[in-house]
């Protein structure tokens, strides 16, 4: 357990230094909201209703409103009160325990003693249960000065608080006056007679929960139920809402606007990646069509060139008494050949291009002969 105040019991002139435990919890099975429609978690939200925005708990202050103004209280200020710094359970008196309206009776705690010595704890407590009294306390718990009473339970000392006398209610009705008689009210004894028992609270059993814990057992064995975490739906974007305000609006544009992006992803890829996909597929076609339109290009180049290298060496040919003007032509002619045909790779006609050179260098010599 964890204490959840510490401080010390004074009376007179003893101290005893204790922890604060709550002595209490809830046996209810506890229920949260949820849309019917879809099962989402119903949420209330801390809204100003001057800004519209959701505001955290460390910007919340206290306020009292009178009617006409509201004074508002920071949190340094009510830390400044006396009340705030008092750690005693102070004992302001010891009454008869019957004399406790059992009306008044709040919460109850228990209390651990504190320190290596116990001896005051169980001093005051064996003073208590031999003099059949109840102490009368005052303490500040939780911002909040109380009135409370200490009594014995088993071996410990237990702390419950009692409601201020301002607490109770005025009421203005009551029962009109009723003449019983002598026999009805023997028989109401006879009954209470018959119903006397020692009182043991163990034996009696909240029935209500426990038929609702089995409603929930067997509904949790029949599978009707629904995931929990889809209960709470997605995160919505808190920095958009708070710039925009916080309007509902914003947050389901923002909720559409998230479902249809993870909807689209979840469908297959974005436009974007389509689109590039489709160029990577598209480019492998094409780059092969422009390599092979790279490749006519230069076949047709090289045909052209070849061409007009045979025409040349046609034409050294047809020279035939110049001399060796024309053979140092043709040969020169038969080289360009030579050379074109090196630049478009077929190069057995190179060979050729000197034979003819060689052949037409020698008709133009005999020629030259005769003439002479």
């Amino acid at each position: 357990m964890r204490a959840i105040w510490s401080g010390e019991i004074t009376f007179g002139l003893v101290n005893v230094p204790v922890k604060l435990y709550g002595a209490t919890r809830s046996h209810d099975i506890s229920f949260h909201q949820v849309h019917d429609e879809d099962h989402g978690r119903i949420r209330y939200q801390r809204t100003c209703e001057v800004c519209g925005r959701e505001i955290d708990y460390e910007h919340i202050d206290k306020a009292y409103d009178d009617g006409d103004k509201t004074v508002v209280l920071t949190d340094e200020e009510l830390d400044a009160l006396p009340a705030e710094d008092n750690d005693e359970i102070d004992v302001v008196q010891f009454v008869p325990s019957d004399q406790v309206d059992p009306i008044l009776l709040g919460t109850s705690y228990f209390l651990e003693p504190v320190g290596r010595s116990a001896k005051a704890y169980v001093l005051l407590r064996r003073t208590l249960e031999e003099t059949e009294r109840t102490a009368v306390v005052t303490f500040t718990l939780r911002t909040k000065t109380r009135l409370g009473v200490l009594r014995i339970h088993g071996d410990l000392l237990a702390l419950q608080t009692l409601r201020w006398p301002k607490d109770l209610k005025e009421v203005d009705f009551g029962p009109k006056k009723s003449k019983i008689s002598s026999k009805e009210l023997a028989m109401s004894a006879s009954l209470v007679e018959q119903f006397s028992d020692d009182f043991d609270p163990e034996q009696f059993t909240d029935e209500y929960q426990a038929q609702l814990r089995e409603l929930v057992d067997a509904k949790l064995e029949q599978g009707d139920s629904v995931d929990t975490d889809a209960t709470f739906g997605k995160d919505s974007s808190k920095d958009e809402a708070d710039a925009a305000g916080g309007g509902g609006k914003v947050i389901s544009l923002m909720d559409a606007l998230e479902r249809s992006v993870q909807k689209r992803r979840g469908s297959g890829s974005s436009p974007a990646q389509q689109k590039d996909e489709t160029e990577k597929k598209g480019s492998g076609p094409t780059r092969k069509k422009s390599d092979s339109a790279k490749k006519s290009s230069h076949s047709t180049a090289s045909s052209a060139k070849s061409s007009g290298a045979s025409k040349k060496s046609g034409g050294s040919k047809k020279s035939g008494g110049s001399g060796k003007s024309s053979a140092s032509k043709s040969s020169g002619s038969s080289k360009k050949s030579g050379s074109s045909a090196k630049s478009t790779g077929t190069k057995t006609k190179a060979p050729k291009a000197k034979k003819a050179a060689k052949k037409s260098s020698g008709s133009s010599a005999e020629r030259s002969k005769k003439s002479a």
